[in-house]
Parts: C-alpha cells; structure tokens; sequence
C-alpha cells in the first residue's frame, strides 16, 4: 500500500503545536531558572532597594538597578503566600517597617509602613502564617511584633518587648542588651531572638490569634559570645548560633514540643592563628544547606566564608575558609536551588557568586561574576 503524503494544512498544524510546544517548554524553563534577587543597603552609601535577575543554570547574576527609594533598607523579608517584600528601613528620619507589592516585572511598589517606635531595625521575619512580623531593634533592645492584613500591608504595632541587663563581658558591646535576629520554630510555635548583649538566645511562644510574643525561656552561649544570627536544621532538631564576638558556632539540641535548647558544643570559624593575623575579626552570617549537610559562616576581617560538614549527631567539621573576594561580608546567602552561594561585601559595594559543589558543600568562584551594589548588608532570593 502507497504511503499517504500528509496534506499542506495537517503539516503546518504539526508544525505550529510542535513551536508550542516548545514555547512552553523554554518558557517553564526559563522561569524555573530564574530568580529574582533583591539587596538591602546601608545607610551610608546605601540608597534603596536593589534588584537583579538570577540565572540557576548559568550562575549569572545581571547588573543591579534600584526598585526601592527609602533610606536605610537593611534587612528584608517574604510574605509566605502573598508577593509582598518587607524592609526594616527610614522614612524622614523615622525608623519603619515597609511593606512592598512585587510587581510582575519585579520591581516593588510601596504599599505602607509604620513606625517602629524604638529605633531602627536591625532584622525581620514573617511569622509562617503571614499573619504577623517581628523586628528586632539593636539600639533600643527590644523586640516588636506587627500584624498584618489580608494583603500583605502591615497594620499596627502590636507589641513592644523590651530586654533587659547584659553580660558586661565584651566591654562597651554588652553592657545593654542588642537583639541582633528574629525567626521562628519550623513550626512556628516559638520565636527566638539571639541577642548580643545578654549571650543568650530568647525564646518566646507565639499567640497567633493575638499577635504576641511570651517570654518561654532561653539558649545560652558561651560567656561574651556575642550571638548575632542563628538557624534551625533542616530537621528541626538543632539550632545552630554564631557568635559574633568569638567567632564561634554554639549548637544546639532543640526539643521541638517543649521549645527548650541545649548547648551541646561549640565550634570555631577560625583558628587562632589565623584571626591573630588580621586587625580586626567579627561573624556576621549563618546558613544552613537545605541538604541538611553543610553549614556556611560569614567572616569579617579576614572576609571569607567557613564551610562545615555536618554529621547525623549535629558535629560541624571544618572543610575550608574561602575568601569572598570583596570587603567585610555583611550577609551571606543561599540561591532558591541550593546550588550558589551570594556574599555581599558591605565595604567593597560587591556581592559575588560562588557555586556549591553539591557532594562536598565546597564553594568555586565564579569568576567575572560580581556585580556592583552600594553598600549592600541584606540578600534576598525570590522566584
């Protein structure tokens, strides 16, 4: 039997579901591969809100450009369901909280603020509800809770809490107490607030209905530690908290249905010898790898990044201290994929790509991939 020659018409039917095919495929490729990133700035050289595009696959980071004019926007945070971005920042001359509407060209659109009303922000975090946010005021030592509408705009202050005392053993940094971070539970049950001046993480139960914090108990570091920020593991079973001061990290054991820490060890970022080389030394960030493998730790001074395997009983190893090629990282960050870390170099006006070995947890510089932003301290990834 003669084989049938497919008309002109059925052709171009094949040919055009096969481009939309196609279509659809790079499409969904393309935005799976896509991230958007956004950088909070300083109040130096800092000046708003900065946003670039991320390319998974490739590790390229495009140039930066403002999306955001307001002052001091250091730290930001996600809405959990809504695309709302959150800033701790400066409205003439007031601290605030500001709420933004991502648009769909990523750039943000202001939607509100509030005052804090005792002084600026130094972090924030969005209850997993997205029913409230608390910031955690360095200066004035307090904690404050906000609670938010419908669509993502924040509505009032709620609650003030002010910390009280200091460990008075770092001289002139904890005389006072200086919350320096804010998160919850896994579960969103508790809330902890490391805090630098007193060498304790305090540990508060959330009220989700009322929008209150209440003071449960704490996880205390080792004596003029300085905890600045801290992280869960993936597991929930442990907390794992950078000291600032000693350049230290204090684990953990977490007990999820009590909201009660352990300290079990405590682990350095770097050796004596190496700190005794530089002038100045200071820990800024942690992450942990949503592998649950590897744990990554910020250096000022000697401006690197310390890589740590992490064991099933929670032991951190030491891997490796790799230089961030910039100045005084600020903030370091983890892409959407776990694949790249970002570090920003506060001093340098950088923030600089490195690729995450997936096996090992160690980090390769992506070189000719540092983009320029002014005076960045906060990295924030969103889809």
């Amino acid at each position: 039997m003669p084989h049938s020659i497919p008309s002109k018409k059925f052709s171009q039917s094949i040919g055009a579901t096969l481009s939309a095919i196609a279509i659809t495929l790079t499409t969904a490729t393309s935005a799976f591969a896509a991230q958007d990133v956004y950088f909070g700035t300083g109040n130096k050289q800092g000046d708003g809100i900065y946003h670039a595009t991320f390319d998974e696959t490739s590790g390229h980071l495009s140039a930066a450009t403002r999306v955001a004019d307001i002052d001091a926007p250091g730290f930001l945070a996600k809405h959990p369901k809504r695309d709302v971005i959150y800033a701790v920042a400066v409205a003439e001359d007031v601290p605030v909280v500001a709420a933004y509407k991502k648009a769909q060209d990523s750039s943000l659109v202001f939607i509100n603020s509030v005052a804090i009303g005792d002084g600026s922000g130094t972090h924030i975090s969005v209850h997993p509800s997205g029913k409230f946010l608390i910031t955690a005021q360095y200066g004035g030592g307090s904690v404050a809770v906000f609670s938010l509408g419908e669509d993502g705009e924040i509505v009032e202050r709620t609650q003030l809490i002010e910390h009280q005392g200091g460990s008075k053993v770092y001289k002139n940094r904890q005389d006072s107490p200086h919350p320096h971070w804010v998160g919850f539970s896994p579960d969103g049950e508790y809330a902890v607030v490391p805090d630098l001046g007193l060498d304790a993480a305090i540990i508060y139960e959330v009220n989700e209905s009322e929008y209150t914090l209440t003071h449960h108990g704490e996880a205390v570091t080792v004596a003029g530690g300085g905890p600045r920020h801290m992280r869960f593991s993936v597991d929930g079973e442990r907390i794992f908290l950078l000291n600032e001061f000693t350049l230290s990290i204090s684990t953990f054991d977490y007990d999820a249905a009590k909201g009660t820490a352990q300290r079990v060890s405590v682990t350095p970022t770097l050796s004596e010898a190496t700190k005794s080389q530089e002038a100045f030394n200071s820990a800024s960030e942690i992450l942990v790898h949503p592998n649950g493998e590897f744990v990554y730790s910020a250096n000022r001074g000697h401006d690197s990044v310390s890589v740590f395997t992490l064991d099933d009983d929670g032991a951190l190893s030491l891997l490796e201290n790799e230089h961030v090629r910039g100045a005084f990282p600020r903030n370091i960050n983890l892409d959407l994929s776990g694949k790249w870390l970002f570090a920003a170099g506060q001093h340098s006006n950088t923030v600089s790509v490195f690729a995450i070995d997936q096996s090992s947890g160690l980090l390769q510089y992506q070189t000719g991939n540092t983009i320029n932003v002014p005076e960045p301290i906060c990295i924030l990834f969103d889809e």
